[in-house]
């Protein structure tokens, strides 16, 4: 008789198995999204590690279709998504439990942001201020991030409600005003309260100054920055 039931156990844990070949498990939770590109290659964050990826290429489970200035057409989990520079990641699965921190508030989960050098050996990323879409240059000789007062009045900012300062700019001193900023993100990391500089100085990006690039530490390796945040 024992070995009947043993026989029948076995049967029953190989149906088992079968099923769940089958069926498929259920799908682990994937974020991704688009933190750069490098020429025909799209950097890419999967689930927080930094992946390069090239047209047709397939990692993690993720395959890039298409680079579209900007965009970029990914494969998740038989999943076709659009993803755009700075946008937050597309999660694709079963969510997995939220960490919470002391107060019972979920922790910020983007700890990372890893940039690619453009030709020209600086390094650019999209990113937005208060939910706006915003370029910005990387430059850690900027004490904080700086701005025109075109891009502040485009972006919605009451800077003239600010601290009133003085530059040193290439035509003598000019006036310029220091506020804070709410709500600064790129890709899936978001500081708050983060000191800016307005200036009469016409800038064409929005310079990512030390006022945000102090909260992490910084690693660069060849064509990579890697910004690990530390508080």
């Amino acid at each position: 008789m024992s070995h009947d039931l043993s026989a029948l156990a076995r049967s029953a844990a190989a149906g088992a198995l079968l099923t769940l070949l089958l069926t498929g498990a259920p799908a682990q939770a994937q974020s991704v999204s688009l933190a750069g590109r490098m020429g025909q290659r799209a950097l890419l964050l999967i689930d927080g590690q930094p992946r390069t990826m090239a047209l047709g290429e397939t990692a993690q489970g993720v395959k890039l279709l298409m680079l579209d200035g900007e965009s970029a057409t990914v494969v998740v989990q038989g999943q076709r998504l659009t993803l755009r520079m700075g946008a937050q990641p597309a999660s694709v699965g079963v969510a997995p439990a939220v960490a919470s921190g002391p107060a019972g508030n979920p922790r910020d989960s983007g700890q990372r942001i890893v940039l690619g050098a453009s030709s020209d050996g600086h390094f650019q990323v999209h990113g937005s201020i208060g939910g706006v879409s915003v370029r910005f240059l990387v430059d850690t000789g900027a004490t904080a991030i700086s701005m025109s007062q075109r891009e502040a009045e485009r972006l919605g900012l009451p800077w003239r409600g600010g601290k009133r300062i003085t530059m040193q700019t290439a035509n003598g001193i000019a006036p310029a005003w220091r506020i804070s900023i709410d709500r600064v993100r790129i890709g899936d990391v978001e500081l708050h309260q983060v000191d800016t500089v307005v200036s009469q100085q016409d800038l064409p990006v929005v310079l990512l100054g030390n006022s945000f690039l102090n909260r992490f530490r910084m690693q660069r390796d060849g064509d990579q920055m890697v910004l690990e945040r530390r508080y």
